[in-house]
Parts: structure tokens; C-alpha cells; sequence
């Protein structure tokens, strides 16, 4: 069995492992000109870690990552404990994107990536698939993963009219930065602030820290993004007890501020045709305050994997594969829908705690 792989992301490199392991040859088509990852810090939850334990690669990540704590302050400083719930569940794995990429295309094999390689089309038979790029080059397959993202072109192929959409009012700041004189990171502090924000800072295993600001329902964007993450720092802060935040960003180079327009894919009438199946943000890309995409879109990869090698018909396994993710994926989305909609801090921190606990639980 063949499989193209359209997107180098993190899920699109775990898909293509997944299938190695599985005695499947896989090639991934990236149309940036090098591995690359959008975006700084990110978390892995025990679901994810236990993908990549089961990948061979689990040791590995761990040494690129530093645990921490999902726990919530107030804009005050007054740490939330939701009654009712384990310390695992508040547990992750911070990692840098771009690390956890390098490594991931290193266990796939360079040799299995093509770079400069944007999917314009395919067309499918009962028996295969041919990949089309911008360069005029075809590919011949068994299937095609799109694990391109939000803004997934096998995605607005297999169902026209299917675009990402603004996540309205939604917006996120973030940086990776080495802290200032004066400043010391010690441990990681998320905080629920005023004006629906919410964000905070988490040391990484290098002595970096990853400071990041998310607010729902903005006012209209003024100023650089630096000054649009500090205006909203201060929402997050308002009796002066946590300095560090605001002195990271002021830290912070201009050009090396992310700002993201949250988008989100829309519901979908399927995931899969006989020869084509999205994974990952391609199929859900959700809001991030959940800060669960990747390990949710990790384990799409996995279980595709699983059900490709247990089947003796690809069509057959991306149907059982859509069949268990479609419903799965309805929940985590009412499960997030319910975090976002927490009307207090408090709220807030108990719906997140009952998101975590049900992924890592369920």
C-alpha cells in the first residue's frame, strides 16, 4: 500500500510515521520550502505522548519537553482548584513546534518528504488515487491523507464550499523569548482575566519561556501586534501581582510576535471518500483555548493507521475510521463550546478540568 500525505505539520509527519510502523510506505507533499511549524509553544497531553510511546518516539519527546500544570489564577492572582479531580488531569508536556517537527521528520526519513510540493488536485478511481502539485508532477497512490490544516486544500476538494472559517472577536499573541534581566520564570502561571482573556507564561526545557494572550470577542485590532497583546496583558493582571507577564512582551522583538485570527473549520458532512480522508485541522481545526489539537489530531493518525493495516480494503478503513471520529469529534467540540461559554473564572477552570479529564479518560 501507497499513501500520499498532503501537509508537514505535526500531524502530517505522525501520519506518515504511524503508517512507516505499520509496514505502509507513506511520502509527504509540503508546499512551504523547508519543515517548518507555525506557531511556539505547545502542549502534549498524556493521549498524545501515550501515540508517540506506542510510535517508538515517546522517550525522544519527553526530552525535548518540560512538564507542566494546567492550573488557572484570577485576575487577581487567586489560584482555581475545581473540587473533584486528579493532578493528571491538569498534566501536560510543553514542547516547541518547530523541535518536535525536526524530530518527527527525522524518525519519518527525510527521503519520505518532498518540499515545494503544493497538492492542486486528484482524481480518484475505485482502485487508487492521483495526486496532481503545482509543479505539473502526478503521484499514483492507494489514498490521499490531507492532514494540510485549516486551510486544507484536499479539504475544499473533496467537499466544495467548505472553508475555515473567523472564529469571530477570537485572537491569540504569543512568543517564544529568553527572559529579560530582572525577570525570573520559575514555574508557569495562566490566568482568567477581565474582558474574556485569558493567557499567562510557561518556562520551556531550554530556559526560554512561551508567554501567550488569547481574548474572545475583541474589540477592532489598534496598534502593532506587541501592543495589542500588551493592551490585553493588562486584563489579565489588575492589582500588579504578576509583573513578569507584561516585561516578557515588552522583551519581545516586534517581528517575533505571532498574532493569529483564530479560524475554525466548519461541521462536516464527512471526512473521507473511497480513496481521500482528512486527519487532523484539516477535518476540526477547533479554537485553541483548549490547547488540545495536536494530541486530539495525533491520535486521528494513529488510529488511521491501526484501521488501514487491520482492513483489507482501504475504502473500508476510512469509513470505519470516519464512523469513529465524526461522533468523537461532535463531543469534543460541545465540550469546548462549553469551556468557552463559562461565564467566570471559575467556571471556566472547572469546564477546562472537565475537558482534559474526559480525553485523557474516556
Amino acid at each position: 500500500m501507497r499513501a500520499v500525505v498532503a501537509g508537514g505539520g505535526i500531524v502530517g509527519l505522525t501520519s506518515a510515521l504511524a503508517l512507516h510502523r505499520s509496514g505502509i510506505e507513506a511520502v509527504i507533499h509540503e508546499q512551504a520550502p523547508e519543515i517548518r511549524a507555525a506557531g511556539a509553544g505547545l502542549g502534549l497531553w498524556a493521549n498524545a505522548l501515550a501515540v508517540f510511546d506506542e510510535l517508538g518516539l515517546g522517550e525522544q519527546v519527553r526530552a525535548i519537553g518540560r512538564p507542566a500544570e494546567m492550573f488557572f489564577r484570577n485576575h487577581a492572582g487567586e489560584l482555581i482548584r475545581p473540587a473533584g479531580f486528579a493532578e493528571d488531569d491538569h498534566r501536560y508536556l510543553l514542547v516547541h513546534r518547530a523541535t518536535l517537527s525536526e524530530l518527527l521528520a527525522d524518525a519519518v526519513g527525510r527521503e519520505h518528504i518532498r518540499l515545494d510540493s503544493r497538492l492542486v488536485g486528484y482524481d480518484e478511481t475505485g482502485t487508487g488515487v492521483t495526486a496532481r502539485f503545482g509543479d505539473g508532477t502526478t503521484v499514483e497512490a492507494d489514498l490521499l491523507i490531507g492532514a494540510d490544516g485549516a486551510y486544507s486544500v484536499v479539504r475544499s476538494l473533496l467537499l466544495p464550499g467548505s472553508d475555515a472559517v473567523e472564529h469571530e472577536g477570537h485572537h491569540a499573541w504569543r512568543a517564544v523569548v529568553r527572559p529579560p534581566e530582572g525577570v525570573t520564570v520559575d514555574r508557569g502561571v495562566i490566568v482568567l482575566g477581565e474582558e474574556r482573556t485569558r493567557g499567562g507564561y510557561v518556562p520551556t526545557v531550554d530556559g526560554t519561556v512561551y508567554w501567550l494572550v488569547n481574548q474572545f470577542d475583541a474589540d477592532p485590532l489598534k496598534g502593532s501586534p506587541k501592543e495589542q497583546a500588551a493592551e490585553r496583558a493588562a486584563f489579565l493582571d489588575t492589582t500588579g501581582w504578576n509583573p513578569a507577564l507584561p516585561a516578557l512582551i515588552e522583551s519581545t522583538p516586534d517581528d517575533e510576535v505571532l498574532h493569529n485570527q483564530i479560524m475554525l473549520v466548519p461541521p462536516l458532512p464527512r471526512w473521507a471518500s473511497q480513496r481521500v480522508v482528512l486527519v487532523g485541522d484539516s477535518a476540526h481545526a477547533l479554537s485553541p483555548h483548549i490547547t488540545a489539537g495536536a494530541s486530539l489530531g495525533v491520535e486521528d493518525a494513529l488510529l488511521l493507521a491501526r484501521l488501514l493495516t487491520s482492513s483489507d480494503r482501504v475504502a473500508a478503513a476510512l469509513a470505519a475510521y470516519e464512523q469513529d471520529r465524526m461522533p468523537h469529534y461532535r463531543q469534543v467540540t460541545e465540550l469546548a463550546n462549553t469551556v468557552e461559554d463559562s461565564a467566570t473564572p471559575e467556571e471556566f477552570a472547572a469546564n477546562y478540568v472537565a475537558f482534559s479529564h474526559w480525553m485523557l479518560n474516556r
